[in-house]
């Protein structure tokens, strides 16, 4: 009972230090839906994803592999949040989940890029949203569609947020 009673006083505390880390990650994700054309890390970690994605999806024809850098670069992300939220730790959810955000806000600028084709290419190669939006005949649509994107991505961002603060107000070993 009194063992019992310690670990309870002791868990009872507002945790004032994880609250202070997430308020950290929201405002920096925040920070870059607002500001999704300015470069900032996550940016270079997306960019590696695409790529590889694109490699992974080359033996599926030109189609899936020019559209593999953005599916790769959506999943990845996703793969850590279904695995934090089937662990039920919804914090580690929460913070991965801004990631997701990011990562769709990231591509919506390159999918709007797609009729300017203002953006660096990595090697100067073919712009993924180019083609692909090319080859369905859906080009015009590149702001709508990047639109969307975007849209999606700050949903993502503010379902993170909102997780995120119940998970340190209301959950119990969140992490």
């Amino acid at each position: 009972m009194e063992q019992e009673r310690a670990e309870i006083k002791k868990d009872s505390g507002f945790p004032f230090l994880k609250l202070g880390a997430f308020s950290l990650a929201a405002i920096y994700f925040l920070f870059f839906a607002t500001n999704a054309k300015q470069w900032n890390f996550f940016d270079g970690v997306d960019l590696i994803i695409h790529e590889a994605g694109h490699v992974f999806f080359m033996p599926f024809g030109q189609m899936i592999y020019m559209a593999g850098g953005s599916i790769m670069q959506l999943l990845v992300p996703l793969i850590f949040v279904i695995y934090f939220a089937r662990r039920r730790e919804w914090m580690s959810c929460s913070v991965v989940s801004f990631w997701l955000g990011q990562s769709f806000i990231n591509l919506s600028v390159y999918i709007s890029d797609a009729i300017d084709m203002a953006l660096p290419l990595l090697g100067g190669g073919i712009h993924d949203w180019n083609f692909l939006l090319g080859e369905l005949g859906l080009t015009p649509l590149a702001p709508v569609f990047g639109g969307v994107c975007y849209f999606i991505g700050v949903s993502v961002m503010i379902a993170a947020a909102t997780l995120g603060l119940f998970a340190i107000v209301y959950g119990k070993n969140s992490r």
